[in-house]
């Protein structure tokens, strides 16, 4: 147990005092005040799975966003929900395209893609 303790230790001291600060939650003002006719997406990454959408539409409601592309750490690779004020969009990699390869942020871009595509024409 000392020699972990000892071990611990050195590895403080090599790498310093580490201070960490709060920063400021940037979608707020960036919704309201810098962009607020911008196609805005914000994403939620969480560790439990049943918390997900919840947090996701709540980020919805409280930032009046367009978007919000929601997963979990441990299936963030191959399925997203993507949401909006309207809609709940599930985006599934099968197994055959996990195994080629497949990048699930390509079917994400393609479904913003068309998101942003439509809005742009819903405001003019």
């Amino acid at each position: 147990m000392r020699q972990k303790f000892l071990f611990e230790k050195n590895i403080l001291a090599s790498i310093g005092k580490i201070t960490m600060k709060m920063v400021p939650k940037m979608l707020s003002p960036l919704v309201k005040d810098w962009a607020p006719k911008a196609f805005i997406i914000s994403f939620k990454l969480e560790t439990d799975p049943s918390i997900i959408l919840d947090r996701a539409r709540n980020a919805l409601e409280v930032y009046r966003h367009q978007v919000v592309i929601a997963n979990s750490i441990e299936s963030r690779r191959s399925f997203v929900v993507i949401l909006t004020k309207d809609s709940e969009t599930k985006i599934l990699l099968s197994e055959e395209e996990v195994e080629k390869g497949v990048d699930i942020e390509d079917k994400i871009v393609d479904d913003l893609q068309s998101r942003h595509t439509a809005f742009i024409h819903d405001k003019n």
